[in-house]
């Protein structure tokens, strides 16, 4: 018959724990030097351009009228004309449409062609081994915690 163990007076002895400790440390394996160099080359722009021109042509009326015309579009809204008035003393005030002024809108595209200067900077690096002697130069940037070599 087997024996029964009592769970109670059951013990347990630790004998051996092994832990894990996980440390980081920062090792030079090399270092760079960058070295800027700007060059400047003449790129051509070519372009069309819109040009816009007033052009007014005088149209002569001379007829009597007995309000002032409004200022109106003809041409399909290309061509503003406005009314050129003069009273003229006679025995009576009469109203007399002297001309009409045309105005019309002239674009033009035309090929503007310049010479600009563009500027493009390119950069070497120079890996350095790493020397165990190397005092940081006078100009380095300080590493942070968040630094990556």
């Amino acid at each position: 018959m087997a024996e029964s163990v009592d769970p109670e007076a059951a013990q347990i002895i630790p004998l051996l724990e092994e832990r894990l400790v996980v440390e980081r440390r920062e090792v030079e394996t090399g270092r760079v030097r960058v070295h800027l160099t700007t060059t400047t080359e003449d790129a051509a722009v070519r372009e069309v351009l819109r040009e816009e021109r007033v052009e007014v042509e005088r149209v002569p009326i001379g007829r009597e009228v007995a309000t002032a015309p409004a200022v109106r579009e003809e041409e399909n809204g290309a061509v503003l004309v406005v009314p050129v008035l003069e009273e003229v003393l006679v025995v009576e005030r009469r109203l007399v449409l002297k001309e009409e002024l045309w105005i019309r809108r002239v674009s033009t595209n035309r090929t503007s062609e310049q010479t600009v200067p563009l500027r493009r900077q390119t950069a070497t690096v120079e890996r350095v081994p790493a020397q165990p002697d190397d005092k940081p130069e006078p100009n380095a940037r300080p590493r942070g915690a968040g630094d990556k070599t």
